[in-house]
């Protein structure tokens, strides 16, 4: 096989490095799991921060600023550097997505590890250490599973049911017919594991609620493109990474069929 050079080189390594580096933090984690972390509380109580995940992050911010020192770094659990912002490349890192199924003792929890450049990831990386998966994907190349390629579902919700994983309250924004072609499944606490489930073809497609983040999003978001997904805005556009504004508004993920379908079915109820 022919050895890599220039960029295709530099996403590999970025690729194997982050993979490392998540799998290292994932084992931190999963030590923490079903342990009781203590745990704080952010965002004005709304949502809850544990030791695991200071510990993973620590991990992942040790191992990977010390790799790439010229790096930007974002992460959840850091402080915002805005030196980031002029940075060639920059870390996208959210060391535990799905805390609160983490607290609860759900296992689809996930360590979300991507490096985005020019606003595009081109290195992602998933990893479900309690489920023992590993999603991972560069810019050019495939999407695999534990290192098995995987695809998207190629429905588009012409007939039979789908299977889209969403709020309640988003599901209330397609018309009565439509959602009769639905099956919507359990919930699941992790938005960066559903997002994977879409890659994988488990799930046919998700809704996003707005006020996601970049951490929660970048690696999931190479993963889908190269498993032959979509992840778009409600104007069809893909997404901008490492801005100084870090939230997005309400979002698709599917294959472009099928998410050009739900885009158009799709009415939010207005704000009083």
């Amino acid at each position: 096989m022919a050895e890599l050079s220039g960029p295709d080189a530099d996403i590999a390594a970025d690729l194997a490095l982050i993979t490392d580096a998540a799998r290292e933090a994932g084992a931190v984690a999963l030590s923490h799991f079903g342990q009781n972390p203590e745990v704080w509380w952010k965002n004005s109580g709304q949502s809850p921060v544990s030791a695991a995940d200071f510990a993973a992050n620590e991990c992942l911010e040790d191992l990977l600023r010390k790799a790439r020192p010229d790096y930007g770094w974002l992460s959840e659990e850091s402080g915002d550097d805005f030196a980031r912002l002029d940075a060639d490349a920059t870390f996208v890192v959210d060391p535990i997505d799905g805390t609160r199924g983490f607290l609860k003792g759900k296992k689809n929890w996930m360590v979300s590890v991507a490096v985005v450049r020019g606003g595009r990831p081109v290195a992602g990386v998933l990893v479900a250490p309690a489920l023992d998966e590993v999603f991972t994907a560069g810019l050019g190349g495939p999407a695999l599973k534990n290192g098995m390629p995987i695809a998207a579902s190629s429905r588009h919700g012409e007939a039979g049911n789908l299977e889209l994983c969403l709020p309640a309250t988003m599901l209330d924004g397609f018309s009565p017919p439509f959602r009769a072609r639905v099956n919507k499944a359990a919930h699941i606490p992790s938005l960066a594991y559903r997002l994977a489930l879409v890659a994988d073809g488990r799930l046919d497609a998700t809704l996003v609620r707005p006020n996601s983040h970049d951490w929660d999003l970048a690696a999931a978001d190479i993963i889908l493109a190269s498993a032959g997904a979509a992840l778009v805005d409600d104007a069809g556009r893909q997404l901008t990474y490492n801005r100084r504004a870090l939230r997005h508004g309400t979002l698709f993920a599917g294959n472009q069929a099928l998410v050009g379908r739900l885009m158009a079915e799709f009415a939010p109820p207005a704000v009083i």
